[in-house]
């Protein structure tokens, strides 16, 4: 069998010019083997109706056996000048023929170094995009998070909305002020709690020492 892997006539035919060949010598194999056992068959008959035949169906079977080497031996020979001629001839494109689906490469040749150079290039670009895609995510991220502070201030100002609407109501006046004289009166609240804690803590001490 040839060695040439006739990759251009693969993508041609869809499959290697080597695999039909050996299809073909195969089939051809096979009907050369059921050819000797007719062959066998018949002569066993033969022999069977004629009276006092000492030829025994061992003998007829070694004389099968050597008969099918010796054709087989002329069949590979001839297959052998077969095959090259059909390599040659029948499954071979010649080198000035161009498939339709290379034409393109034919209009817009290119050298090693610039197909390199595309493939640095379409890398760079995978690359890039990869980073913007993950940029992308990030903003997206980024405005999820936005969203849920908005809605929560929103909860804030309607809260406070509300805390006002309640001090109108009971004639507080504003909420502002409201809530700037109340911030007031916790602090002072927090300092005299403050000075009893500390107080009660030297009382605690001069009992002590009682």
């Amino acid at each position: 069998m040839s060695v040439d892997p006739m990759a251009y006539e693969t993508q041609f035919f869809g499959f290697t010019p080597q695999t039909c060949m050996l299809r073909v010598y195969i089939a051809f194999q096979d009907y050369l083997f059921e050819m000797m056992l007719v062959v066998e068959g018949v002569m066993l008959k033969k022999l069977d109706g004629i009276p006092g035949c000492k030829i025994s169906p061992s003998q007829i079977r070694k004389c099968t056996e050597r008969f099918l080497l010796f054709m087989k031996e002329h069949f590979d020979k001839l297959f052998a000048k077969m095959e090259e001629v059909l390599l040659q001839l029948v499954l071979n494109i010649p080198k000035n023929v161009l498939l339709p689906e290379d034409r393109v490469q034919e209009q817009y040749p290119y050298s090693k170094e610039e197909f390199q150079a595309l493939q640095d290039e379409l890398q760079q670009l995978q690359q890039q995009y990869r980073a913007e895609a993950a940029a992308e995510q990030a903003l997206r991220a980024e405005l999820e998070e936005q969203e849920a502070v908005k809605a929560e201030l929103e909860k804030i100002l309607q809260c406070f909305d509300g805390l006002e609407n309640i001090c109108r109501e009971h004639g507080a006046g504003n909420f502002k002020e409201s809530f700037a004289l109340l911030t007031q009166s916790s602090k002072k609240l927090q300092d005299v709690l403050k000075d009893v804690e500390e107080k009660s803590k030297k009382m605690k001490q001069h009992d002590q020492l009682m």
